[in-house]
C-alpha cells in the first residue's frame, strides 16, 4: 500500500538522515532528499534511488529557491542538514554559520511558505553550552562554547520566532551522541 504522504529529509544522506530515508521508505512513505554531499555520501542512499517513492534532489540549503523547490507538496521537514563538528567551526565559522544558521532559515521560510505541517529539526546538546546543572533541563542552558554551539542555539530561536509569529510548528531534538549504522569514521567526523 502507497502512503501519500510526503516528507522531506535535509541532509538525507548523512548519517542521521539516510537512516531516517530507510525508515520512512520501508513504512511506504513519499520520502525526499536534499543533500549537497559536503558531509553526506551517495553510498548511503544507493539502496534507494531505485525505489518510486524516493525523489533525490542535489542541492545546497544556502540556496533559497533550492529550499522551496524541495518544500513543495511535502508534508513535514525532518532537517538534519548542517555543518557538525566543533573543531570545523573553530577553523571556518563563517562557512558554518552560513550552512547553519542561513540554511536553517532558508529551510524554515521555504517550509512555511510551503504550509508544512510540522518542522523537525536536528538540535544540539552543544546548545547547554558551560552549563554544569545535571540531568540537564531544557530551560537551563549556559554560554556557548563554540560557534558550532551558536549556530544551533540560534537555530532554535529562530524555531520558536516562527512558532509564534507565524503559528508555524517547529520541534527541536536536542541530539547528545548518537550511533549506529552508516555512521562515518570519528576521523570524518570531525573535519
Amino acid at each position: 500500500m502507497n502512503n501519500n504522504t510526503k516528507i522531506l529529509i535535509t541532509g538525507g544522506a548523512g548519517f542521521i538522515g539516510s537512516n531516517l530515508c530507510e525508515y520512512f521508505l520501508n513504512k511506504n512513505y513519499q520520502v525526499v532528499c536534499l543533500d549537497n554531499f559536503s558531509t553526506g555520501f551517495k553510498h548511503n542512499i544507493e539502496p534507494y534511488v531505485s525505489n518510486p517513492n524516493f525523489t533525490l534532489i542535489e542541492g545546497d540549503i544556502r540556496n533559497l529557491d533550492t529550499c522551496h523547490n524541495a518544500c513543495k507538496n511535502v508534508d513535514y521537514v525532518l532537517h538534519q542538514a548542517a555543518l557538525g563538528s566543533v573543531p570545523r567551526s573553530i577553523n571556518d565559522p563563517i562557512t558554518t554559520n552560513e550552512v547553519n544558521i542561513t540554511g536553517f532559515l532558508n529551510m524554515l521560510v521555504a517550509a512555511r511558505d510551503a504550509k508544512v505541517k510540522r518542522f523537525v529539526y536536528a538540535a544540539s546538546s552543544s546548545t547547554y553550552g558551560d552549563s554544569e546543572t545535571l540531568p540537564k533541563v531544557e530551560e537551563n542552558i549556559g554560554k556557548p562554547l563554540s560557534p558550532y554551539a551558536i549556530t544551533k542555539y540560534v537555530n532554535e530561536l529562530y524555531a520558536d520566532i516562527f512558532k509564534k509569529m507565524y503559528n508555524f510548528d517547529t520541534i527541536g531534538l536536542r541530539y547528545f551522541n548518537v550511533f549506529g549504522k552508516q555512521q562515518p569514521p570519528m576521523e570524518l567526523m570531525q573535519l
